[in-house]
């Protein structure tokens, strides 16, 4: 077979049949993952929401997304809510159950792109007992800020900016709570009415 000449219409060829070729593989390869994954990520966000709420046998009731981005899911037990924010390395995304009352149940760190064994150790570092224990605080009573800033919470060590960013996503993630609960339509008993069965009424 007679070699191919080294000339510049040539390697062009030889690029744009490889890059076609690599594409093709991709396209192929991200089609056949991309239903695998999603299902994990789907099965992650139910055992998180059991997780964050601290409950095995839950019923999700509703599930909402906010104009903020944020993503409420509406339980017999609580509400967790999925936010995003930006921590040092990237988007850090958290999910934060609360009771009726808006009292943290729990947390758990979805996805993150943080210093590995830094900004990382936000995963343990604010749960119960933990250094940074946030469970069971109500940010609507005050606002959950690191002691760096004036607050009670302790930062993570050397991952300052992990620490606030993270305290941003669970104070968002209450307002956000905090807002789906009151714009949701509310009952008025007086306003019900119902008609007699009969033109007499009978009085108790």
């Amino acid at each position: 077979m007679k070699k191919l000449q080294s000339t510049l219409p040539n390697m062009a060829i030889v690029l744009t049949l490889i890059s076609v070729l690599a594409g093709g593989i991709l396209a192929y390869v991200n089609s056949v993952t991309e239903g695998p994954i999603a299902q994990i990520k789907e099965k992650n966000l139910a055992d998180g929401i059991k997780t964050v709420l601290n409950a095995q046998d839950l019923t999700v009731q509703d599930s909402k997304t906010l104009d903020a981005g944020d993503v409420l899911y509406i339980t017999d037990k609580g509400t967790a809510v999925k936010t995003v924010t930006n921590g040092f390395g990237g988007a850090l995304t958290v999910l934060v159950g609360f009771d009726n009352e808006g009292n943290i149940q729990g947390y758990q760190v979805l996805e993150h792109a943080e210093t590995p064994g830094l900004g990382a150790k936000a995963g343990d570092w604010f749960q119960k007992d933990a250094k940074g224990d946030i469970i069971g605080m109500n940010p609507g009573k005050k606002e959950l800020v690191v002691s760096k800033d004036g607050g009670d919470i302790d930062a993570i060590t050397a991952s300052t900016i992990t620490s606030r960013a993270f305290l941003l996503a669970v104070n968002n993630a209450y307002k956000s709570f905090k807002n789906a609960a009151v714009t949701a339509p509310a009952i008025d008993d007086k306003a019900v009415t119902a008609e007699p069965a009969s033109d007499e009424i009978t009085k108790e």
